[in-house]
């Protein structure tokens, strides 16, 4: 009985050591692909590599030449921190003098080490050296700096998301940066005040494009949503150009266009800050009409006024805000721009404007090298 026991107890002890070992390694593997831990166990796993790829080259080195050691000095270059990376680098130039002698001299053939074999790997072991110290002065490892700008990409995401409208009325938002790229300098901030009655739309674009202007717009972007229905609608760019201004940046102007709209009646006021006009689809007539209102540029001088301009969004009418990257370019003028879109805006007066944002910055402006941002917002007949 008491060896049974004993036996029992001898069990569960190895039972509950082996239980601390496989938490200790998957919460170090965890930590460490966070970029909170320790990078040893990429450093024991690469110093591993070293001596493999050395008895592979000694074996065969017609298929495992000398220059195959760069592959862990690459690895490292992303993985280690510089400290650790020098000791990589050690083990690596001894593999290369084994190699060396065990191969015996260059000139025997070129399956032994030469001199270009020895530069390749110098070569790439300092653009490592580069990147890692780059990467400790930073203070984010590489396999957390994918992570946050994914995080910082989505925060943009979620603060441009619009709010639901009642029955009756339909918007929707499009956002192409420049070059295809994550981040853009154009960003739409919104909310619904007045206890749900006022919709408040601010359609910003940041001096720049893509991810030059990308952590500015981040940066506004949650400024001026704080702001919005903190601060009574006439009030917002006054207090957006204030704050562009004491952040004193070289290159810190933007222009927005804020669009106050009563859901109940469909009563809208327009504010400008140096913003291309909107365009007003009436229904009754079919034409487009630019509502434009009077506004200097946010950021560039203090006591600057907004006068807004007044409409009303009757059954049927459709309000379109854009930048400047939808029509402008080096090769045409605001005006010839606006016409374009406008008459790709006519094929879905019969048809609806669901959907249709991507589809007018893919007809109006598919390869411009510029964020373009286009939302609309439609009063359902």
């Amino acid at each position: 009985m008491a060896r049974a026991t004993r036996a029992d107890s001898f069990t569960a002890r190895w039972r509950k050591a082996l239980h601390r070992v496989r938490t200790a390694v998957r919460k170090s593997g965890v930590d460490y692909f966070r970029g909170d831990g320790s990078d040893w166990i990429a450093l024991i796993g690469l110093l591993l590599t070293i001596p493999a790829i050395t008895c592979a080259t000694l074996l065969a080195p017609a298929w495992c030449a000398p220059t195959a050691l760069v592959l862990p000095i690459v690895a490292g270059g992303l993985l280690l921190r510089p400290a650790n990376l020098l000791g990589l680098y050690a083990a690596a130039a001894t593999a290369l003098i084994v190699e060396s002698v065990e191969l015996g001299p260059y000139t025997a053939g070129l399956d032994r080490v030469t001199p270009g074999a020895v530069l390749v790997v110098g070569a790439c072991g300092l653009f490592g050296l580069l990147i890692a110290q780059f990467r400790a002065r930073v203070g984010v490892p590489w396999r957390r700096g994918g992570t946050m700008l994914f995080d910082l990409r989505e925060r943009i995401r979620v603060q441009s998301a619009l709010p639901r409208l009642p029955k009756g009325w339909h918007r929707e938002m499009a956002l192409r940066p420049a070059g295809g790229q994550s981040f853009s300098g154009d960003f739409v901030v919104a909310a619904r005040t007045g206890g749900g009655r006022t919709l408040e739309i601010v359609l910003t674009d940041v001096s720049g494009k893509g991810m030059d202007a990308g952590s500015r717009a981040l940066l506004l972007s949650g400024a001026f949503g704080g702001l919005l229905g903190s601060l009574p609608p006439h009030a917002f760019l006054p207090a957006a150009n204030g704050y562009l201004l004491r952040q004193d940046w070289d290159e810190g102007f933007a222009t927005a266009i804020h669009l106050v709209l009563d859901l109940d009646s469909g009563d809208y006021q327009l504010l400008s800050a140096g913003h291309p006009p909107a365009l007003q689809l009436h229904a009754g007539s079919g034409r487009w009409q630019e509502q434009s209102a009077e506004g200097p540029l946010l950021g560039v001088y203090d006591g600057a006024e907004f006068h807004p301009t007044k409409g009303s969004l009757a059954p049927g009418d459709v309000l379109m805000l854009f930048t400047d990257g939808l029509v402008e370019t080096s090769e045409r003028d605001i005006a010839e721009g606006m016409d374009r879109l406008t008459g790709e805006a006519d094929r879905y007066v019969t048809t609806g404007f669901a959907g249709a944002a991507w589809h007018l910055i893919e007809a109006v402006a598919k390869d411009v090298n510029d964020d373009r941002a286009l939302l609309l917002i439609s009063r359902e007949a």
